[in-house]
This record gives structure tokens, sequence and C-alpha cells, in this order.
């Protein structure tokens, strides 16, 4: 049964919602409810059933990576109560001797931390907060480091609560035969507002050159909250060490890819690739043997030295899991709507790329569209998760019905870099909010400082979008944002002054 002009229904309305209300998660009920009273004819009974039969299908289907997302947020809460990023936050205060040092040390331990965005604003603010206070770097400029290094560097690593849940979201809507996790790494180098938001951070960051009210509060630090009951405590062991940070985590990484071989069957003896192998991983298998590793190796580090005790060790695991709730909610509807857009029930993507193939809209635009789309799509809702739940079921389906599966990383890395510069953006945002925290910085004080950097990148990504459309080609895109930052470094270097904070 064809559903013609009413399988775009859920989700514009979905993304109208999201818009108004500022709310994903109502929005995409309400959005998913009125796909499956389409689909039935508009019986609100059979449209519950079919709402709830789906919904449980995709959570069947998913359920390890909703583990692994529980077991993440157990692993986060653990390494912070054992203290190791206290230790290296003390390891780094005997180390730097400037403040371009501190402002680097902090940069590099945002990208160390890659593996949740939460635990990066959190980690980071209170072990570099002693630091930067130290060499006079202010409390806006800390959380601009947080925030410009929590969200770009977990969007482009595919061990990580970001790039796993984005990894299943793209495999329930992806074509036939396609590799979810070949997609997302393919998308990586068209990830560009990421990309050069790190490279900025480490330009600002050694420079030390600033402009807009960054300036200003470098020059007069009023951004602190320090005495107005704001500060952010994290229980934590006083007897951790930088191991106790960093072991865990590697152990997560270097089991995840060795199970991603394994379960690719890269150690058959078949003659497979690497490429080949992660292709026909099992990912999520993957990622939950490299969390339980990581957890069995900060039991055995953490309880023997009395870093935690046996019971907050096990209250810590559900802490961790229940952090990690709103991300699985969400994930569980994007699956959802995702389902009812698919073939087999209103197929809204073959709709609208019939749609796009019998029009005269230029393709060549569809990357920059996608980018300013998800980019107020994150900046209204305050959510770059939602706007992936959003925008990858109704893209990816597009895509594939037009014949342009070579272009789909492209649009991949435009719904990733719109997401997350809307949400930098985004004064609702929860990494915006925990950036702020962390730094315990006046959260508008952050927002205002940080959106001249970020839309600065973000109009060099725009540019690099618009190329990347013309010439579908990653190297095209990637020249051409890096000549823009340059440039625009360039400019910066000359008219920029360095600010010189008043004692």
């Amino acid at each position: 049964m064809e559903f013609g002009i009413l399988s775009i229904f859920p989700p514009i309305i979905a993304i109208a919602l999201a818009l108004i209300t500022k709310e994903v998660i109502s929005s995409l009920v309400i959005g998913i409810f009125v796909g499956a009273m389409i689909f039935v004819g508009w019986n609100p009974l059979l449209a519950l059933e079919t709402l709830f039969e789906l919904m449980s299908s995709k959570m069947a289907d998913n359920a390890g990576m909703l583990l692994f997302l529980g077991l993440l947020g157990a692993l986060v809460v653990l390494v912070t109560r054992a203290g190791g990023s206290l230790a290296y936050g003390e390891w780094a205060a005997k180390r730097v001797k400037s403040k371009r040092g501190s402002q680097v040390a902090t940069a590099v331990l945002g990208v160390l931390i890659f593996i949740d965005d939460y635990f990066n604003c959190l980690t980071v603010g209170t072990v570099m907060r002693p630091v930067t206070d130290k060499y006079n770097v202010s409390r806006a400029k800390l959380a601009y480091f947080i925030d410009s290094t929590a969200a770009p560097i977990c969007m482009m690593m595919p061990v990580s609560s970001w790039g796993a849940s984005v990894v299943s979201t793209i495999g329930d809507v992806a074509p036939e035969g396609a590799s979810a996790m070949t997609l997302f790494l393919q998308s990586v180098p068209f990830n560009l507002y990421s990309i050069f938001t790190l490279v900025a951070v480490f330009f600002f960051a050694i420079t030390d050159l600033d402009f807009g009210p960054m300036k200003r509060f470098e020059e007069h630090d009023t951004s602190s909250l320090d005495g107005e009951g704001s500060h952010l405590e994290v229980e934590v062991s006083d007897k951790g060490t930088v191991l106790d940070l960093v072991l865990p985590i590697v152990v997560l990484i270097v089991v995840t890819i060795l199970s991603m071989l394994w379960t690719g069957g890269y150690f058959a003896g078949e003659g497979l690739s690497i490429a080949d192998a992660f292709g026909d991983a099992s990912v999520e298998k993957s990622l939950v043997l490299g969390a339980i590793l990581a957890i069995v190796v900060a039991f055995v580090m953490y309880i023997p030295r009395k870093l935690v005790k046996f019971s907050e060790f096990m209250n810590s695991i559900n802490e961790g899991v229940q952090s990690m709730v709103p991300a699985m909610v969400i994930l569980t509807l994007a699956w959802t709507i995702g389902g009812i857009s698919r073939e087999g029930f209103l197929d809204t993507g073959s709709y609208v790329g019939h749609l796009i193939q019998t029009s005269s809209f230029p393709l060549w635009l569809l990357p920059a569209i996608i980018f300013v789309t998800a980019a107020a799509l994150a900046f209204s809702t305050g959510t770059a998760w939602g706007t992936f739940g959003i925008l990858i079921p109704i893209i990816v389906p597009i895509i594939g019905s037009i014949g342009g599966m070579d272009t789909l990383p492209m649009m991949l890395g435009a719904i990733f870099s719109g997401s997350v510069f809307g949400d930098h953006c985004s004064p609702i945002s929860d990494t915006t909010i925990l950036s702020s925290a962390g730094a315990n910085c006046r959260h508008i004080d952050h927002v205002a400082s940080q959106i001249p950097y970020a839309l600065s990148v973000a109009v060099c990504a725009l540019i690099g979008f618009l190329v990347g459309g013309i010439t579908n080609n990653v190297y095209a895109a990637l020249g051409v944002t890096a000549v823009c930052v340059m440039v625009y470094f360039f400019i910066m270097g000359r008219h920029a002054e360095v600010a010189k904070p008043k004692a």
C-alpha cells in the first residue's frame, strides 16, 4: 500500500514539535503515533498495538546497544570515584609552568576522555580548574575548552557513547548490505565542524589570542561563580593514580577493536582484510565485551587497594546505568520512528526520493541544507542526540532511494557537524550546561563567549559542504574548509591582541 504524501507526516510533525516545544522525547512519541495511525487506517487501538510491537522488536534487535550504554555509564562513574581523574590533575599541576601550558593540557585531556561527553565535561572541569586558575585563565575560556573538546571528539570515535549510538541508528535504517560501522567511519572525514573545532581549540590554546566577549573575560574575569554556591563537587578517592584513569579506557578500546576483528572473521583464517572484518563485525557484541572487561579490570584495580568499597562499586554501576536512561529512551524512539518510516510501513524514503528525482532540486545543495537543518534543530532542542534520532532515519532512506549511496558518508557528516554546532550554541544543551558547571562559570557568559568561536568554524564548514556537494570529494571539502579556517586564523593573528589579565 502506498501512503503518498501522508508518509512524510511523522518526521515533519516530530521536527515541528521539537522546534516549537524544545522537547525531543514527546515530539518523537507523537510523530511515531501519527505514523502508526496512518499505517493502520486511523484506528487508535490498532495504532497503539502496532507502535508497541514495533518498539519492542527494535529494543530486542538492539538490546546489545542498550546494554553497552548502561555498562559505559557504570564505567564512567567508577573511574571518576576511583580518583584517576584527580590524579591526572595533580600530575599536570606539577608539570605545567605557564598559562599556555595549562590551556594545552586542558585541551589534551579533553581529547583523551572521548568515551562520553558527560564524563568529559565533569572530569576536565574538576581536574583542570585549579591549574587554569593558577595561571589566570578565565572560567569562560576553560568552559570553551571543555565544551569544544567533549562533543566533537566523542562524535568521531566509534568506541564512545555517541559513536555507538549513531552506528546503531544508522544500522537500523541502512540499505541492504551496507555496514553501519563502515558508513560511520567513512563519515568521520566529512565531519567538518567537529574536526576544525578541535583545530581551533588548540590554535587558541597555543596562541592565547582572543576576541569578542572572551577577550573581555580574559582581561577581567567576571564569569567565575566562586563563592556563589554553584561549585560542582565530585566525590572521588584521593588515592587514585593516572593509571586508574587510563588503563580501564585502554582496555575498553583494545578489547573492543580485537572483538570487532574476531566477530568480523579476521582471525578465522579466511584471508579477510582488516577493513572487511570491521565491516562484517558485530559492533554491539564487541562494545559489550570491551565494556565488561574494562569494568572487571576496574574492579581488580580499585577494590584491593580500597579506592572504593565493594558497596560503592556496585552502587556506582547502578548510578551509571541510571545516568544513561535518557540516552536509551531517545535511541529507542529513534529506532521506532525509523521503523515506522521504512519499507514495509510508510516507506517515507522512497516517496521523498521520488520527489527529489522528479524535481529540479540541485542535489549538490543537500549537504549544506542538511547541515543548517541539523544545526537549527539541535540549537532549538538543545540535544544533538535527539537531532540524530530524527534526521538519520529520514535522510538515510532518502539517499538510498535516489541511488546516492556514494554521497551518504557526506550526508551523515553534515548531520553530525550541524548537530554538534547547534548543540554548542544552544543555551539549553546539556553539554553546554555541564561545561559551565564543570568550569564553575556563569552559564550565560559561557554561551555568549563561545558562540563567536563556534560560528566562525561553522561558516567555514558550511563552505566546505557546498564544495563537497559539488565535487563529492572528501579532500576538496577538507581542503576548502582548512583554507577558510587558516584565512580566519591569519586575520585573527593580524587583528586580535593577546589578552592581558588584570591583577
